[in-house]
């Protein structure tokens, strides 16, 4: 019996490592972004019945498993405050180096309000580049004004 949604992420995890499944193939069979796909595939999204139906056959679920990937997660998947993982530290860092920044620049395009991580994309692309290669990420979400009442 499967106690919560994080068991069924650990045996998606080891069933990609088992079989050397890539994010990009979930997300090709599901059409859907790589990004995406690897959030929910992870705990942090919610599928459809069709949805987890796709990612049980890839990663040979139960029907339990498949069930749990349909419920609303609990959101947040660091486990601690601050990250001590090298690559999501350095996310971390971004944001106290230029979360200001990114605040007031926001602001001064947009007014008072926040970006959206509901209404929102992602793409994480490889940059070639001589020097050694770069990681471009562009996040884009839907501006949401505070409203007045």
């Amino acid at each position: 019996m499967i106690q919560s949604r994080d068991e069924v992420t650990k045996i998606i995890c080891s069933t990609k490592v088992a079989k050397g499944i890539k994010w990009s193939d979930v997300a090709h069979k599901l059409e859907l972004s790589k990004e995406w796909t690897t959030a929910a595939c992870l705990g942090q999204m919610a599928l459809t019945k069709e949805q987890a139906t796709i990612v049980g056959e890839v990663f040979s679920l139960s029907d339990e498993a498949i069930a749990w990937l349909q419920i609303a997660p609990y959101k947040g998947s660091l486990p601690t405050a601050v990250p001590t993982d090298p690559l999501i530290y350095r996310w971390y860092e971004l944001v106290n180096v230029y979360g200001t920044t990114i605040k007031e620049l926001i602001h001064e395009e947009f007014g008072d309000g926040i970006m959206s991580a509901i209404d929102f994309s992602m793409d994480i692309q490889r940059e070639p580049d001589p020097k050694g290669d770069r990681v471009n990420v562009v996040l884009s979400g839907k501006f949401l004004p505070y409203k007045t009442y």
